[in-house]
């Protein structure tokens, strides 16, 4: 099976400019701000209806979050993070594509998307490098605001996304 150029490419400018996004932003609401590059996995979950495409991307994003990661010793849950949470929300979304206003979905997937990737973050965290506080701390104060904000977030650029790519077909 021949991995499309195109999609490739897209994906990967996805993962870029969702890394860079997440180094320039700065914290917005207590200290917390978006996961760029969790919402642009999530948009690429969206996009793309085979597995083999979404769990590289899902590698990809692990890497570089593991590469800019601000939390001590969160290299390799950020990884794990990534992989499993690729796999859940792909496997998961397969029974609504394509069934659910476009908005709708990406809110969805963001909401659920984020706290599947913060819980096995902070559990792979504290089988591996320990916590600073505790996961139910960890958990409301960081992940349930991520949450929201990616949700947020998630929605405007994939309406900015999509908007682009009828823009580009057009063409």
């Amino acid at each position: 099976m021949k991995m499309n150029l195109r999609k490739l490419i897209i994906n990967s400018l996805f993962i870029a400019i969702g890394v860079v996004l997440n180094q320039l932003t700065p914290p917005i609401l207590f200290g917390m701000k978006p996961d760029f590059s969790l919402a642009m996995l999530f948009i690429i979950i969206l996009l793309n209806d085979d597995y083999k495409t979404c769990i590289s991307a899902g590698i990809v994003a692990g890497l570089l979050g593991a590469a800019v990661t601000t939390f001590p010793g969160g290299q390799l849950p950020n990884i794990i993070d990534r992989i499993v949470t690729t796999s859940v929300v792909f496997v998961a979304l397969k029974p609504f594509r394509g069934k659910l206003n476009d908005k709708l979905e990406i809110i969805i997937t963001t909401l659920v998307g984020t706290i599947i990737s913060g819980t096995v973050f902070l559990g792979s965290a504290l089988l591996i490098v320990g916590l600073p506080a505790s996961f139910k701390a960890l958990f409301l104060t960081v992940v349930l605001p991520a949450t929201a904000i990616n949700a947020i977030v998630g929605a405007i650029i994939f309406v900015a996304v999509k908007a682009s790519m009828k823009v580009a077909v057009k063409q």
